[in-house]
C-alpha cells in the first residue's frame, strides 16, 4: 500500500484532534515531550523511507535562507543573485521560495540532486524532532497532511502523552 494512500482524508479527519492537542501542549508543556518527540520520530524514520513518497518535495516549497542560497549557489559555482532569479521566487511574506513545484532537485527516482547542500528547512522537515514541538502546533498539523511520516508521529505522541 502507497504511504500516500488515504494520506489527506486521514488528516482530515484527525486534524481538530490534532489541533486540540497542540494547543493544550502549548499551554501546559510536558517535560518529556522533547524526549517523547525524538523517540518516535527516530522510531518512525525506522520504518518509512522517505524516497517511497517524496510528497513533501512534490508539493511544497522549503523556505531558503541566505546560507542556504549562497550554499547551494556555490555548490552550482553560481553566484547567490543567479540561483535565486532562476530557481526562487519571492512570496507574500518576503521569504525566498521555489519559483514552482514539485521541487526542480526532485528526480523521478524521488533522490535530490542537490541532498549534500539541500536547504535547512529541507534537513528539518517535517520538524517532529525539533525541542519544543509544542511552539509548531499549526506547522505540524499542516505536515500531517503532507508526510504521512508526521501524521503517524503525531498519533504516536498523542497516545504516549494520554
Amino acid at each position: 500500500m502507497s504511504l500516500l494512500e488515504n494520506l489527506e482524508n486521514k488528516a482530515r479527519q484527525k486534524e481538530s484532534e490534532n489541533r486540540a492537542f497542540f494547543k493544550r501542549l502549548k499551554k501546559k508543556k510536558p517535560k518529556d515531550l522533547d524526549l517523547i518527540a525524538r523517540e518516535e520520530h527516530d522510531s518512525v524514520f525506522d520504518e518509512i523511507d522517505c524516497l517511497e513518497c517524496a510528497n513533501c518535495c512534490k508539493t511544497t516549497g522549503p523556505l531558503f535562507t541566505d546560507n542556504d542560497i549562497n550554499r547551494i549557489a556555490k555548490h552550482f559555482k553560481m553566484r547567490p543573485a543567479d540561483f535565486v532569479d532562476q530557481y526562487l521566487k519571492v512570496d507574500e511574506e518576503g521569504d525566498y521560495i521555489l519559483q514552482s513545484t514539485p521541487c526542480h532537485f526532485l528526480g523521478s527516482d524521488n533522490y535530490c540532486s542537490i541532498y549534500e547542500v539541500r536547504p535547512k528547512a529541507c534537513r528539518e522537515y517535517p520538524h517532529t524532532d525539533r525541542r519544543k514541538l509544542y511552539q509548531i502546533g499549526n506547522l505540524s498539523v499542516k505536515n500531517t497532511h503532507i508526510c504521512p511520516a508526521a501524521l503517524e508521529i503525531v498519533e504516536r505522541i498523542k497516545e504516549r502523552m494520554k
